[in-house]
């Protein structure tokens, strides 16, 4: 079987064009300009009368000035010329905009900056067009407008077909002119270098190995290293300032080309606006393209005959590959091929796993001190010797006595946990968070100056596409001063108060699924304590908790999907502005729900289960249900078992998915692939290899499996110290799995800006402070701590008999019943009342928690006080960029002089990157 590949340079008189089909679409197109006819579009016998868009004067945004009688929507990119902030989205002069097909300054063979897709089955395609010839809405019409619509705002369309005997794979390869990028990249505020740098990048361990003499083994040279510049927004008029205006092919870098190609794409209509008709995301979801995406620039492997290395096989070599583990990071190359959002993400990823080293360690070693007082603990040695002197009362409803000997093994486990090295990494472990973040902020700051982002979110950042399309007003920018779209804020509000209903809701669920558990764990315990296996009887309680911490991470895998894309839509109805305000929106919704979905298990461990189940002849229900007892070892033991269970077990899980499902997606990827079932093409072109790779799903998951396990390392951390450990032998892993997933498993990102992490760090700083809270009551409450420090102080320092001052005797009512003296584990009297002992405990450990977390949170605010949170390097170079800014960009002599008489002024009055022309 053969294949055939079709190549259509000339796009504009095939649009829309299906491989093998002997009849083209006739379509007359006029443009609109100054002097020009109206825009017309006639195809058979209907006529349409297309949209324009015009510039208005007195609101300066795009206004509609035609009687629309059809979907299609064709932008005229020859704007009338307006004042200087008059519209909305550039601050380019007439002349300098692109119009029709210019190619000023474009190469020979323009670089190809995106390609879009489109698979087309001959026999579907043909019953389709017999179904809805006379429909406009079909994918055909929208496919057809919308690369009109391209071609009409400038860019360069060459089609390329790959064909069998059943199918036609669609390849349309864009490229922009040189006028095209230099109108789109003044109208994103896109940073252009001014002055290069010396190279200073370098991290806090180099730095300290450096100080301390001891060779860094982590530290490898990597070619091609970007430099650093000072930059300023591009301004099309002062091109001659900028670093590189010299070469128009050069001048400004894929990533940058990629940004302006999706902005282009993401704006550009394809019918009614309002309706939602418009950019390539719709198109996607629609289905009429398959893929749209960037180019890689080559394969990720060497190749043999050539001596250049490109940048993937940079990043493929010195960072993708699992030999380079040890090695740091090369960021700026990440940042230079993926983007400042994608090389943030790995920056902080970075950071936070080298903060986890001292944590691991020091969680190491408080367990191993744990282990070797096992051995020498009289509370644990009293309890396994106890023989037949402690007959415990039963556990369930139907479940028999038991020797309190019998639970020697898992008061030993507990005891692993459970001692005062465990207070001390409590408190070292809520010191840890608060430095970690305040020198995360230090380092986002230096990072957001270095790739020129500092001023994204408050100056640069514009209002996303869908945003820009589906407001109903505009309104004034109050820092730019420029008409923009609108949405009222107060119906806003009212959307996310709806949208925190449905977030309600699904809480409820969570809560519901955590009482399912809970009522499953007791019956299962009644159940297995039937059992006439002696064994299994006896690990009734064990067994029923191990299976429901199962059971749990089952419900919490599955709800996640599911909220995930309800979160979506919720997200997309509440009109957020900018793609930073949706994207916060987005995160905020999710976290709040997996952060009661994955926690509430280990909340209700560490905090409710055991609280209130009464006493024997006097025991609470729940639905009828007795409540849980905490087992043998007690109830920190079981929560170290959930813990591991979820945090581990949820780790392991993703990184088996992380691994095996790209495999799988790619291997089937490759079996649909015509070409690979043709067995032809041993050498693809570029955009037919990247097709056959893995969309790329974004960073969101990876930040949020990130970020609840920050909050298992921190907020349960008195229950498992080697939760750092297991924390830190991931993250190793994670960095390299998720680099080679990007490297080689996925087709190339959009590069996207971004100033920080995004709400992600105020999450961590509330992470934080929560986890100070529970630490305090779980030392308090959970733990054996304060309980034997009072028996020190009062009864025996060596702690000989704190095992029978934990336990009561049963009341006698309940001995006459059951004939039988039996033992529970309670500080109450004879009657079942509560002690003297337990109220004064009570008050020991409310004051145990006031000044633990008084403590913590006061040495906190000195450490936030003393660290500043912008280097004191990076302020200089900001005056620094600020003043060759003013430089760059002023108009004459006098202009500069004029600019360096206010140079004594605060940087905040005037930001660097907002300077007038």
């Amino acid at each position: 079987m053969e294949a055939s590949r079709e190549l259509s340079s000339d796009f504009s008189r095939k649009p829309g064009l299906a491989a093998g089909s002997s009849k083209v679409p006739q379509r007359q197109v006029a443009l609109k300009g100054s002097d020009g006819p109206p825009l017309q579009v006639k195809k058979g016998k209907r006529q349409v009368h297309a949209v324009t868009l015009h510039c208005s004067e007195r609101y300066g945004m795009l206004r509609r000035r035609a009687q629309e009688e059809d979907s299609a929507v064709l932008i005229d990119m020859a704007f009338p010329k307006a004042q200087k902030g008059s519209s909305y989205g550039s601050t380019a002069h007439t002349s300098e905009r692109p119009a029709g097909n210019q190619q000023m300054g474009s190469p020979a063979k323009p670089l190809i900056d995106f390609v879009l897709v489109w698979e087309e089955d001959w026999k579907l395609g043909r019953h389709q067009d017999r179904v809805t010839q006379d429909k406009t809405d079909t994918p055909e019409i929208w496919r057809e407008t919308f690369l009109e619509n391209l071609r009409l705002a400038g860019l360069n369309i060459d089609q390329h077909n790959v064909q069998d005997e059943a199918t036609t794979v669609h390849y349309i390869l864009l490229s922009a002119p040189w006028s095209v990028l230099c109108y789109y990249a003044e109208d994103l505020h896109l940073k252009m270098p001014l002055q290069e740098l010396p190279y200073q990048a370098s991290n806090w361990s180099a730095s300290l190995l450096q100080w301390l003499g001891i060779p860094n083994v982590m530290l490898e040279p990597v070619p091609d290293t970007p430099p650093e510049y000072y930059s300023c927004q591009f301004k099309a008029s002062k091109l001659s300032r900028f670093l590189g205006n010299d070469n128009q092919d050069t001048f400004f870098t894929s990533t940058k080309r990629h940004q302006i190609l999706f902005e282009i794409l993401a704006k550009t209509p394809y019918g009614h606006e309002k309706k939602g008709l418009f950019g390539i995301d719709q198109l996607l979801t629609e289905g009429v393209f398959s893929a749209a995406f960037p180019l890689h620039d080559g394969p990720f492997s060497a190749v043999p005959e050539s001596t250049e290395v490109s940048q993937r096989q940079v990043l493929f070599q010195y960072w993708a590959r699992w030999g380079k583990w040890t090695k740091y990071q090369p960021l700026e190359h990440v940042r230079r091929y993926f983007g400042e959002k994608v090389a943030l993400y790995f920056a902080w990823l970075g950071f936070y796993t080298g903060w986890l080293l001292p944590a691991a360690v020091v969680g190491t070693v408080v367990f191993l001190v744990g282990c070797f007082m096992v051995f020498s603990d009289i509370p644990t040695q009293e309890l396994c010797h106890s023989s037949d002197n402690f007959d415990m009362c039963p556990l369930c409803p139907d479940c028999s006595f038991w020797l309190l000997s019998s639970a020697c093994t898992l008061a030993q486990a507990g005891r692993l946990f459970d001692h005062g090295g465990t207070v001390f990494f409590s408190l070292f472990m809520a010191l840890w968070a608060v430095l970690f973040l305040e020198y995360w902020k230090r380092q986002s700051a230096t990072l957001a100056y270095r790739w020129g982002c500092s001023d994204y979110e408050g100056i640069e950042e514009r209002p996303r596409p869908q945003f820009a399309a589906t407001a109903p007003m505009t309104a004034l920018n109050p820092v730019t001063q420029e008409e923009e779209p609108h949405f009222p804020e107060k119906l806003r509000v009212h959307r996310m108060l709806a949208s925190s209903v449905v977030l309600l809701v699904m809480v409820a669920v969570v809560v519901m699924c955590l009482v399912s558990i809970i009522l499953y764990r007791a019956i299962m315990a009644v159940l297995v304590s039937k059992s006439d296996n002696a064994l299994l009887s006896a690990w009734a309680s064990r067994i029923a908790s191990l299976t429901g911490s199962v059971v749990n991470l089952v419900f919490i895998l599955i709800l996640s999907k599911i909220y995930v894309v309800l979160a979506q839509v919720l997200t997309r109805w509440e009109m957020h502005r900018t793609q930073t305000m949706y994207e916060d929106a987005f995160t905020l919704k999710v976290f709040i729900f997996q952060f009661v979905n994955f926690y509430s298990s280990p909340v209700y461990i560490a905090f409710f289960k055991g609280r209130f189940v009464g006493y024997p002849g006097n025991y609470h229900t729940l639905f009828g249900v007795r409540n849980e007892e905490c087992a043998a070892g007690g109830c920190l033991i079981e929560l170290a078992q959930e813990l591991l269970v979820i945090m581990v077990g949820k780790q392991v899980i993703n990184n088996v998915q992380e691994v095996l499902v790209p495999k799988l997606k790619g291997c089937w990827q490759k079996l649909c692939s015509r070409r690979r079932k043709l067995g032809v093409g041993a050498h693809p072109a570029p955009w037919e290899a990247d097709y056959e790779l893995l969309p790329c799903e974004g960073l969101f998951n990876e930040y949020l499996e990130m970020v609840l396990q920050f909050g298992f390392v921190t907020i349960f951390v008195a229950a498992c110290p080697l939760a750092p450990l297991f924390a830190l032998l991931n993250n190793w892993v994670e960095i390299r799995l998720d680099a080679r997933k990007l490297v080689c498993e996925y087709r190339r990102p959009v590069a996207e800006r971004a100033q920080d992490i995004g709400i992600w760090f105020p999450i961590l700083e509330g992470l934080t402070h929560l986890a100070v809270i529970s630490n305090a009551f779980l030392l308090a409450f959970s733990s054996d701590f304060l309980p034997r420090a009072f028996y020190r102080w009062t009864r025996a320092r060596d702690l000989r008999g704190f095992l029978d001052f934990t336990l009561a005797r049963a009341p006698p009512t309940f001995t006459a019943a059951h004939n039988r003296t039996c033992w529970y584990r309670a500080f109450r009297d004879d009657d079942g009342h509560y002690s003297q002992t337990y109220w004064t405990l009570l008050a020991i450990r409310l004051a145990f928690v006031i000044v633990f977390e008084h403590v913590v949170f006061s040495v906190g605010r000195v450490l936030d006080l003393l660290v500043p949170d912008i280097p004191e390097s990076v302020e200089i170079k900001v005056k620094r960029e600020y003043y060759l800014a003013k430089q760059a960009l002023a108009e004459n002599e006098a202009l500069i002089g004029a600019s360096e008489a206010k140079d004594d002024q605060p940087l905040s009055s005037e930001p660097s990157l907002g300077l007038p022309a």
